[in-house]
């Protein structure tokens, strides 16, 4: 069902680049692309057919950020997410699996394994990871309603709906905070990144995976790759990530590729081909066991941890 383009957020705050402040809006990256009256329910939606559009886009000289100039502002996007739909459990629970396995290198360089809590959860599939690798709580905070009414009976509980806020918690309550790409989504990441560190305890840890513009496979495709999107308000490298991390505190900064693995289904339906074909192959892929066989592939993916220092 197609979205009245008066519900759809429209862009009308400006504003300097959300990791270092910087003003400099002289390399425009990308001008704005983007028809609101084409977008439907799954525009603000999780893992969704990209639809090629985007706002204006600038490259900060200073950090290596792309980042969108003007965005709608915080209110509209609230409304936008939480009123999203959601489709795509099946590929959730693959992205959860791939970053457990990413936390089973974290979890012994921590303080502790008290609280957990995931900026972004969905439908809360990491959460079964946080709870199976010994975090005595665990929570979830999801801006959308849709994925949470789709979350497993055992996370639904854990989950808070609504827009991350630093007041909701306690300083120092946390042994790790993870966002898994969600960072492209947010207003002010860098605000964000600030919360986040304040609410660790020393020794505690972010946990982020974002995209990288910089990697190959982004680069080749252009602006047919699906990280151009009209949710992304800004796309890092690994440079601006680690900067961001850097700025906001946090030291043993480490950002690395890593590889994603779905099902060949899903990996059809985020390639640069035309609608009508990409349509038909994901609805052949899905109805054999060759689309759903997952496969790894380095997509240009970042994740990135950083530390709280401990306390001398």
């Amino acid at each position: 069902m197609m979205a009245a383009a008066g519900a759809m957020p429209v862009p009308e705050v400006t504003r300097p680049c959300p990791v270092c402040g910087s003003g400099d809006e002289s390399r425009v990256f990308a001008e704005a692309r983007y028809d609101l009256a084409k977008l439907d329910s799954h525009a603000f939606a999780s893992r969704k057919v990209p639809e090629y559009m985007h706002y204006r886009l600038v490259l900060c000289p200073t950090c290596d950020l792309v980042y969108a100039s003007p965005v709608p502002s915080a209110e509209g996007l609230a409304r936008a997410y939480d009123e999203a739909a959601f489709d795509s459990g099946e590929e959730a629970g693959c992205a959860a699996r791939t970053y457990g396995r990413l936390l089973a290198g974290l979890v012994g360089g921590l303080a502790d394994r008290g609280t957990a809590i995931d900026v972004g959860t969905g439908d809360g599939a990491f959460l079964g990871e946080l709870a199976a690798a010994g975090f005595s709580t665990v929570i979830g905070v999801e801006p959308s309603a849709a994925p949470i009414a789709a979350a497993a009976e055992r996370v639904r509980p854990w989950i808070r709906h609504g827009t991350f806020r630093e007041e909701d918690f306690a300083a120092g309550e946390a042994s790790l905070v993870t966002c898994f790409q969600t960072l492209e989504h947010l207003p002010d990441p860098a605000a964000f990144s600030r919360s986040a560190f304040r609410l660790l305890k020393p020794g505690g840890a972010v946990f982020f995976v974002g995209h990288d513009y910089r990697a190959l496979p982004n680069r080749l495709m252009g602006r047919r790759s699906p990280i151009y999107d009209i949710e992304h308000l800004q796309l890092f490298s690994r440079r601006a990530l680690g900067e961001m991390l850097r700025r906001t505190g946090f030291t043993s900064i480490d950002v690395r590729p890593i590889t994603n693995r779905y099902p060949l289904h899903y990996w059809l339906k985020l390639a640069p081909l035309p609608m009508a074909l990409k349509r038909r192959l994901c609805d052949a892929a899905r109805a054999t066991w060759l689309g759903r066989l997952q496969l790894p592939l380095p997509v240009g993916n970042l994740a990135a941890v950083g530390f709280k220092p401990a306390d001398p």
